[in-house]
C-alpha cells in the first residue's frame, strides 16, 4: 500500500484525480468503479471541471457503482446512486449505456449481483476502484467480518453503518441492508484508490494501515493488493507513526 499525504482535502482531491486520469487516459476503454460519500466527492468535482475545461475526454469510459442501499436506487434522494447522478453522472452527460448500477430497490437482487460481476468480466475487469473508508473499517459494504472470498452480495449493515449513513438524507431513512461489491471483486481491480479525509477518520486510518491485516478491519485487507494507493490529508493521517 502506498500512502500519500496531502495538506488538506482540496490537494488531496486534486492529486488523486491527477494520478486517476492518468491512469484511465492511458486505457482504451477503462471501466472505474466510483464509491459515493463525501471523501471521494473533491475527486468527481475536480474530473468534472477537467472535462468542462475539455482537459480531458471520457467518452472511452465506463463506470461502476461501488454499492447502493436495499431498498433504494437512483430515484430516491440519498441514494448511493442519487448522489453520483448529481455529482458525477448529470455533469458529465454520462450515457446510461456506459453505467453498470446495483438497483437497490429490485425485486432479484441476487439477480442484481450477477449482473454487475458480469458487467466486470464483460469489461475487462475494473481498471480502477474508488473507495472511502467506513467508520468501522468498511470498504463499500463490506462490513466487518466479510470474507475476503466475497463477490457482489446482499449483506446486514452495521450499527455503526446505519447511524453515519443517515447524514445522507432529509429525513430518517430504516437502513438495514446494503448491496455491494464483494472484497473479492475489489482486490481484482487492477488500481484501488483509498480515499480518506478528516481527524474523526484518524483512529481507523491507523488499525487499517498500522494494525493486524484482518477481515475484522475490511479495509486492512487492501494492503495485500499490488496497486493500492491510499490519498489521505494530514487530519487522515494525525494518528500514525510515520
Amino acid at each position: 500500500m502506498k500512502i500519500i499525504i496531502s495538506k488538506d482535502f482540496e490537494s488531496l482531491s486534486i492529486n488523486a484525480s491527477h494520478a486517476i486520469t492518468k491512469i484511465m487516459n492511458n486505457k482504451s476503454n477503462p471501466l472505474i468503479c466510483v464509491a459515493s460519500g463525501d471523501s471521494p466527492s473533491g475527486i468527481y468535482k475536480n474530473i468534472v471541471a477537467h472535462v468542462n475545461k475539455k482537459e480531458l475526454n471520457m467518452d472511452h469510459w465506463s463506470f461502476l457503482g461501488l454499492d447502493e442501499w436495499v431498498g433504494l436506487n437512483g430515484a430516491d434522494e440519498g441514494s448511493c446512486r442519487w448522489h453520483l447522478n448529481r455529482e458525477l453522472f448529470n455533469p458529465l452527460k454520462i450515457k446510461e449505456a456506459s453505467i453498470c448500477f446495483f438497483d437497490g430497490a429490485s425485486n432479484d437482487l441476487e439477480q442484481e449481483c450477477s449482473i454487475t460481476e458480469s458487467y466486470i468480466q464483460k469489461q475487462g475487469g475494473i481498471e480502477i476502484a474508488i473507495l472511502g473508508l467506513g467508520m468501522n473499517g468498511h470498504i463499500g459494504m463490506n462490513e466487518p467480518q466479510t470474507p475476503i472470498s466475497s463477490r457482489s452480495h446482499v449483506i446486514d449493515l452495521d450499527t455503526i453503518t446505519i447511524e453515519v449513513g443517515q447524514k445522507y438524507f432529509n429525513t430518517p431513512q430504516p437502513l438495514t441492508k446494503g448491496i455491494t461489491l464483494g472484497i473479492a471483486t475489489l482486490l481484482e481491480a487492477k488500481h484501488i484508490f483509498l480515499v480518506v479525509s478528516g481527524s474523526k477518520k484518524a483512529a481507523i486510518v491507523k488499525q487499517v494501515i498500522e494494525g493486524p491485516i484482518s477481515e475484522s478491519v475490511p479495509a486492512s485487507l487492501l494492503r495485500n493488493h499490488p496497486n493500492c494507493c491510499i490519498y489521505l490529508d494530514e487530519a487522515a493521517a494525525s494518528n500514525l507513526n510515520l
